[in-house]
């Protein structure tokens, strides 16, 4: 299985159909690559403020209302993408709108059959809380992609071990990490999140970014880091968990991930994190007791 994240240039679409010839453009090469499976960024719906005027571009909670107007081509395009060049697509993620009138960060997965299933963001970041109209989710899932099980952790979920954990236990052996983040810190965070993932569950993480600045956008405005695949820093795998990563203005960083080797790796691995994970839930270590000495 070929994987490819991207390392997104954020533009200033003037209107949907400049949009949609962007991401025909990005997706073919990935396809091209031989990926079969593609992750877009975090944010990519909001590239589309950009069709709007300055007043609705330049206001989140604008920004946020606007976009819904794309949900349906939105929808339509990945699909038809997916299924053109046979490959899963993760279209980085959507703002949506709920019936209370708030919004949830959904990333879109879209089969090569052109079917469609989502990822809502857990977590919320300082940002989108004082949003004041950004809520997490409350579902989380595993996917097919053929004979592999993956999950999406959008990117500070990513930081999280426990929900990822359980999408590992249900049997994800790939972690799809769409991010955006805008200072160095947050893209060490999220890289640190990602290859804490891969180590302690033994699985492949992939992570896409987003890149360049864009002005006219309160969430896009800078936006820092590397688009990356990691895998355990183990026996007969990268020392330090990169498998592969974008520089300078390369679009996708891809890997072939063998998980046949992964799970055979197991055997002989320096350290097992994924099978000693239960000691940490021993009774006498689950919680810590204050000791003062005698």
């Amino acid at each position: 299985m070929k994987v490819a994240v991207a390392k997104y240039p954020v533009g200033q679409p003037a209107g949907f159909d400049e949009f949609a010839a962007k991401q025909a453009q990005v997706i073919a090469e990935a396809a091209r690559a031989g990926a079969t499976i593609a992750v877009l960024p975090e944010y990519l719906s909001l590239e589309l403020a950009a069709s709007f005027d300055a007043s609705i571009s330049g206001d989140l909670h604008a920004s946020l209302a606007a976009i819904q107007a794309y949900r349906q081509p939105w929808l339509a395009l990945f699909s038809q993408l997916a299924r053109e060049h046979q490959l899963h697509l993760v279209a980085g993620t959507f703002l949506l709108a709920t019936a209370e009138g708030r919004y949830r960060n959904r990333s879109d997965w879209f089969t090569p059959t052109g079917t469609h299933a989502w990822q809502d963001k857990l977590q919320l970041t300082g940002f989108e809380y004082s949003s004041g109209v950004i809520e997490g989710g409350d579902a989380l899932k595993v996917f097919e992609s053929g004979e592999v099980r993956a999950g999406i952790s959008v990117c500070y979920d990513s930081e999280f071990p426990l929900p990822v954990r359980a999408q590992y236990e249900s049997g994800a052996r790939l972690l799809l990490v769409p991010s955006c983040t805008d200072t160095e810190a947050g893209a060490t965070r999220v890289r640190t999140g990602c290859l804490a993932r891969a180590l302690e569950n033994r699985i492949f993480v992939a992570q896409a970014v987003t890149a360049g600045q864009a002005p006219w956008s309160p969430a896009l405005d800078v936006n820092t880091g590397e688009a990356a695949i990691y895998a355990p820093m183990d026996a007969g795998l990268p020392a330090d968990g990169v498998l592969a990563q974008t520089t300078g203005t390369q679009l996708w960083a891809l890997a072939d991930l063998d998980f046949a080797t992964l799970e055979h790796s197991r055997a002989g691995a320096q350290v097992a994190n994924d099978r000693d994970w239960s000691g940490q839930l021993a009774p006498g270590v689950v919680r810590a007791h204050v000791s003062r000495p005698s």
